[in-house]
């Protein structure tokens, strides 16, 4: 069991190595969407990369709208193991909608033994998903 404190260090580590490993811009929040983004995630049960769509619900359906429209390509070119979640439930409470893909094996950020296979599934995962955002988000973005 760490402590909150190592807990919070071992994070600052792995976050620290990955960008020293893979350094890049990432688009993450700058889409140039509004209340559209694209997050990382680890934690001590599982690996996760996401484009999150938050905001009011009329927003966040007419976007679903335009990435329900690309299920298919994303699926068949891209990332063919997305996931779509047209209501995800945060565990602040928030539902947002939410495309991921999750690193299947078991990994912790607490456990450095793993954090190569995460950093590497991060880097290539994300790539996919911004490779697929920047071919179209002039047919994402509706304004």
């Amino acid at each position: 069991m760490f402590s909150k404190e190592e807990s919070r260090l071992l994070r600052q580590e792995f976050w620290t190595s990955f960008g020293k490993s893979f350094p890049r811009k990432w688009i993450l929040y700058d889409t140039k969407i509004k209340e559209f983004s694209f997050k990382f995630h680890f934690d001590t049960k599982k690996a996760l990369v996401a484009l999150d769509v938050e905001g009011d619900l009329e927003n966040r359906i007419t976007y679903w709208g335009q990435l329900e429209s690309l299920k298919t390509i994303l699926l068949e070119d891209y990332l063919p193991e997305a996931i779509f979640e047209e209501e995800h439930l945060l565990e602040n409470g928030k539902e947002i909608s939410r495309i991921y893909v999750p690193l299947e094996q078991k990994v912790s950020i607490h456990n450095k033994n793993t954090w190569q296979e995460v950093m590497v599934f991060f880097n290539t995962t994300m790539d996919r998903f911004e490779t697929f955002f920047e071919d179209f988000k002039d047919v994402i973005k509706l304004d």
